[in-house]
């Protein structure tokens, strides 16, 4: 028993299924759902003609139903994971050193690492208070205090 068409067809689905992970515009994955198509109608022995129109189907419906679909929830636009320093931005911490700018000193304990800190308003915190990091300035904190309610 040799190669049989329907295996062709489902072969390069896989080709594009595969191409779909380098270019996540789902337009290759729509292909490869055609492709798919026509290899379930090749595996039930219907004729060339048949195939191309499951084909061309199947990749139409996959591309006009399925990939506005997948490019709103699967592919997040614009998604921007926080690394490094930027992701002490919002977080909480404690004053180790009172942070006074006049003075050139303070500091902070944040996600267990000690930072130099400073305030965005030259106000005065005391050890032992919370803070919250508002940004970031080359290795120093640029941090307010979390007011006790």
């Amino acid at each position: 028993m040799g190669i049989e068409i329907w295996h062709i067809w489902i072969i390069v689905a896989i080709i594009f299924f595969i191409l779909e992970i380098f270019s996540p515009t789902f337009l290759a994955a729509s292909i490869a759902i055609g492709y798919i198509s026509a290899g379930i109608f090749a595996h039930f022995d219907f004729g060339i003609k048949i195939q191309l129109i499951a084909f061309s189907l199947g990749t139409i419906l996959s591309f006009l139903a399925v990939r506005p679909f997948m490019l709103r929830y699967a592919h997040k636009k614009n998604q921007h994971i926080k690394t490094n320093v930027e992701a002490l931005i919002g977080k909480v911490g404690k004053v180790t050193i009172a942070i006074d700018n006049s003075k050139n000193q303070g500091r902070a304990m944040v996600e267990g690492d000690d930072w130099r800190a400073e305030t965005e308003d030259d106000s005065i915190i005391n050890v032992g208070e919370k803070i919250e990091v508002l940004k970031i300035n080359s290795t120093i904190l640029i941090v307010k205090l979390i007011t006790k309610n």
